[in-house]
C-alpha cells in the first residue's frame, strides 16, 4: 500500500520518526551518563533533547495520521492503532519527564531525578515496542511501500527507451 503522505514517492512518516526516537534514546543515555559523572551539562542537554523529541513526535504523528486514514486491512489497522497508542503514551511520558525536570515540576518530585529518569526509561521501552510494530506494518504488511512491478533491470531498460 502506497502512503498518502509522501514526497516524491517517499513516505514522510518514516523520515520523521527517526528524530524523536534518536533524541529520546540519546536523552536517556545522557541521563545515565549524568548518573555516573554528575555533570549538570548532561541534564541540560537531556532536557533539550526530550523537548525536541516531543516536537518531532508531533510532526511524525501528523504524517502517521494521514497514512492511518488510508489503511484498509483490519489486521494492519489493529497494529496501527496499538502503534499510535504506544506513541501517544510515550509522548505523554516524555512530556511528564521533561515537566518534572523543570523548576515548577521539580518541586512536585522534590527536585529529585529518580522519577524523571524512570519515566524516560519507560518512554524508551514504549518507543522500542512501538517501533517494532511500525516495522511490522512496513516490512511484513507493506504499509507505506509501493509495490514494485519490474525488476531493477527492467525499470532501467524502460527509462532508457
Amino acid at each position: 500500500m502506497a502512503t498518502r503522505a509522501s514526497i516524491g514517492g517517499h513516505p514522510i512518516h518514516p523520515m520523521l520518526v527517526t528524530f524523536p526516537i534518536g533524541l529520546w534514546v540519546t536523552s536517556f543515555a545522557l541521563d545515565i551518563w549524568y548518573y555516573f559523572e554528575r555533570n549538570p551539562t548532561w541534564l541540560l542537554a537531556s532536557k533539550f533533547m526530550i523537548a525536541a523529541g516531543c516536537l518531532g513526535a508531533i510532526a511524525a504523528a501528523v504524517a502517521g495520521i494521514i497514512d492511518w486514514t488510508g489503511l484498509k486491512d483490519r489486521r494492519v489497522v489493529r497494529i496501527a492503532n496499538w502503534h499510535a497508542r504506544l506513541n501517544i503514551a510515550a509522548l505523554i511520558v516524555f512530556t511528564l519527564s521533561l515537566y518534572f525536570r523543570m523548576q515548577r515540576g521539580g518541586s512536585i518530585v522534590g527536585h529529585r531525578l529518580t522519577i524523571p529518569f524512570l519515566l524516560s526509561f519507560v518512554g524508551v521501552i514504549l518507543v522500542c515496542i512501538s517501533g517494532w510494530l511500525g516495522g511490522e506494518m512496513a516490512y511484513r504488511h507493506g504499509v507505506g511501500v509501493e509495490v514494485q512491478r519490474d525488476t531493477p533491470e527492467e525499470a532501467q531498460a524502460k527509462e532508457r527507451v
